[in-house]
């Protein structure tokens, strides 16, 4: 799908890079104090429900104003990437009685063939886009991600619940089509962990089917570790493959990017969230200007390694703004013929 949909009208300069956040915004700290005064029986429901809308509101109001091509609602709903779809996963229980071994202890059981009736993200996704006139894109948990996060009591393997969970994904994907959504992104944090690329090539096909050609299909595999998934990651069925070089155990980009072939757009992570201290301007300007010497600039997307989840909202919302200006001055650079690119 065509990328220069997401160019502003109003864009100051000739070269465009695309900018967008991977998808999560550390959350309000009113926000838990509303849930848990909400579970002991001190607010009703609907002023937790306002909460919520309050805290979305903000979080693409933030991504607005800065001045991000394509905005998230933060994720500031889910208690977590793996819990969140629990609430909507039928036999995927939170407190299913696994075996408590292994390191995903914690993590839901999948109890009996898992299965969904009711509309995961459209209603997050409405709300979103309707206090804001930028796209707004929309991150699901993947399959093998919440295949591989959870103990899959009921399943032989993890291949058997991926499939299982490829269709349930799917069919939320269809149902986010329908709601307008342009631009779907799957996350796939799992992979940098068991990096299984033939089951995630199947899952992601599986997926993709449920996409037309007008909207932009996405996955985010963050690790920033990827010997064992490339070349195959670029195979995958989707328009753009986000990918985490920001970070300093990161791969090299140049030897990741050696076996890119061009059929799929690159995600390149510039900023690093698991740092605490602020991406300085200068730092961000020479991460984007490496990844504009790999990839052509039309097939580029700026963002962030993973979701800013992990650190304080000034320090999010800092790192954010200078990764926006360092993406401008590098914009304005390209338009002088002062910075080269592949």
């Amino acid at each position: 799908m065509t990328r220069e949909r997401f160019r502003p009208p109003d864009h100051e300069t000739e070269s465009f890079l695309l900018t967008t956040v991977v998808g999560s915004y550390p959350r309000p700290a009113w926000l838990p104090e509303i849930e848990d005064a909400h579970a002991d029986g001190s607010v009703p429901e609907g002023t937790v429900e306002e909460a919520l809308d309050d805290a979305s509101r903000a979080a693409v109001n933030i991504f607005d104003r800065m001045g991000l091509d394509v905005v998230t609602d933060g994720e500031v709903r889910r208690e977590g990437m793996i819990e969140y779809f629990a609430r909507f996963i039928d036999n995927m229980e939170q407190d299913g009685g696994g075996d408590g071994t292994g390191w995903n202890t914690g993590m839901p059981t999948i109890v009996d063939e898992v299965s969904s009736s009711e509309p995961w993200l459209v209603d997050d996704y409405r709300f979103a886009a309707s206090v804001t006139d930028c796209p707004v894109k929309v991150t699901v948990t993947g399959p093998f991600t919440l295949a591989s996060f959870s103990q899959p009591q009921a399943y032989d393997d993890v291949g058997e619940l991926t499939a299982d969970l490829a269709e349930l994904v799917a069919a939320e994907v269809a149902r986010l089509v329908d709601a307008g959504v342009e631009w779907i992104q799957i996350d796939e944090p799992g992979l940098g962990i068991s990096p299984h690329s033939e089951l995630a090539h199947e899952s992601l096909s599986r997926i993709a089917e449920e996409v037309p050609d007008d909207v932009r299909l996405g996955v985010h595999v963050c690790s920033g570790n990827y010997d064992n998934l490339a070349p195959e990651m670029f195979s995958f069925p989707v328009d753009e493959v986000d990918l985490e070089f920001a970070s300093d155990d990161a791969d090299d980009p140049a030897d990741v990017l050696a076996a890119w072939d061009g059929d799929v757009d690159i995600g390149f992570g510039v900023v690093d969230p698991q740092d605490r201290d602020v991406d300085s301007i200068e730092e961000i300007r020479a991460r984007i200007e490496e990844a504009v010497s790999l990839v052509p600039p039309e097939q580029l997307t700026i963002t962030p390694d993973c979701g800013l989840k992990p650190v304080k909202r000034p320090i999010a919302r800092e790192k954010l703004e200078n990764m926006v200006e360092a993406v401008e001055a590098v914009e304005a650079a390209m338009d002088a013929g002062e910075v080269e690119t592949a």
